[in-house]
């Protein structure tokens, strides 16, 4: 499934002549566009970072701080809104900020995804605006700044603030915005950590070190920690890696935190691997995505190493194993999750 709002922002970057700015988000690695001299861009994913700077495009990795932008600046803000509400207010609140007068806000999104919404509260915030239906579901916003000063900067939370998010019988786990899942514990996860030990009865000897990949804000990590081996978390969410540090440097705990995707750059290999994967690219499912993760786990996983992996019933992690592991075997489920224990022997 493709998604249909990008597309329209499109013409928006090619002819920004402008000092503008492209707030990317995490649908468009299938992006392939000629590099425009007047636009920045600004991503909290790193293989999106990657992906743009290899094109030539002037682009900057950060958990969306647009610090390096001044005050009433840019002609031109194109952003096809995220997924996360909190996100796409920061970054509405940010554009007002960093756009001079008569300079444009241009948004794209879906009817579900609250489109409609945001382009009223825009409005609002820079005093002028048009929207065009392009066709049932999905819609396109051009807004002028007309406003100097504004009281309907929308509420995003205090987006950049890390926070207690959740807490649990062993941790206060600190999170933010833009984490995903970010206010809660995911329930996989939890049971994954419940039948560990399932996992690590069919190892000859106790784990040495410990790989989590796609770390999030550290629960997995955190929940390790009680075997007292060095743990490696890596992420290529900004966001997730600022929190995932905190939560390290809080308790403390022993290892270290890598942005990375799926586990890109690095070459350690590892006797246990621990990974909830996702399984959505952006604003569509990605069946790809499963297989990065299962080739990174191939890649570091020790030869007498065990990974564990969580995911939802209908992923088909054991057919896709298959070309990677010598065993993938789904060891528990609960009607909602599956663990499944790879191998590359024994």
């Amino acid at each position: 499934m493709s998604d249909s709002a990008f597309p329209l922002l499109v013409p928006f970057i090619k002819s920004a002549s402008g000092k503008s700015l492209w707030l990317t988000d995490e649908n468009l690695l299938d992006t392939n566009l000629q590099p425009n001299d007047s636009v920045i861009c600004i991503t909290n994913r790193l293989d999106l970072h990657e992906h743009l700077h290899k094109q030539g495009w002037k682009t900057f990795f950060s958990d969306y701080d647009l610090s390096i932008i001044e005050d009433n600046s840019l002609e031109r803000v194109i952003y096809r809104v995220s997924k996360e509400k909190l996100v796409t207010h920061h970054l509405i609140n940010e554009a007002y900020r960093c756009l001079k007068a008569g300079g444009e806000l241009i948004i794209a999104g879906d009817k579900n995804e609250g489109i409609k919404t945001y382009f009223t509260k825009a409005k609002k915030l820079l005093g002028m605006g048009e929207n065009s239906k392009v066709d049932r579901d999905t819609w396109l916003a051009q807004l002028t700044k007309i406003n100097d000063t504004s009281e309907q900067q929308l509420d995003d939370k205090e987006y950049h603030q890390l926070r207690t998010s959740c807490v649990d019988d062993n941790f206060e786990y600190q999170s933010k915005p833009g984490v995903f899942g970010w206010d809660k514990i995911d329930k996989g996860s939890a049971y994954l950590i419940e039948n560990l030990d399932s996992f690590l009865m069919t190892l000859p000897e106790p784990p040495k070190n410990a790989l989590d990949l796609g770390c999030g804000y550290g629960y997995l990590s955190l929940n390790l920690a009680h075997l007292d081996i060095p743990i490696t978390a890596t992420d290529n969410n900004a966001a997730a890696i600022r929190a995932c540090e905190r939560n390290f440097d809080r308790y403390p705990i022993n290892g270290k935190v890598i942005p990375a995707s799926c586990a890109q750059g690095i070459n350690e290999k590892f006797d246990l691997i621990v990974c909830n994967p996702p399984f959505h690219t952006g604003f569509s499912t990605n069946g790809d995505l499963t297989d990065r993760f299962l080739k990174a786990t191939h890649d570091h996983l020790n030869h007498r190493g065990i990974a564990c992996f969580v995911t939802n019933l209908h992923i088909p992690v054991e057919r896709k194993a298959k070309k990677y592991f010598h065993q993938a075997e789904c060891i528990a489920s609960n009607g909602n999750f599956k663990l499944v224990r790879l191998t590359h022997s024994y």
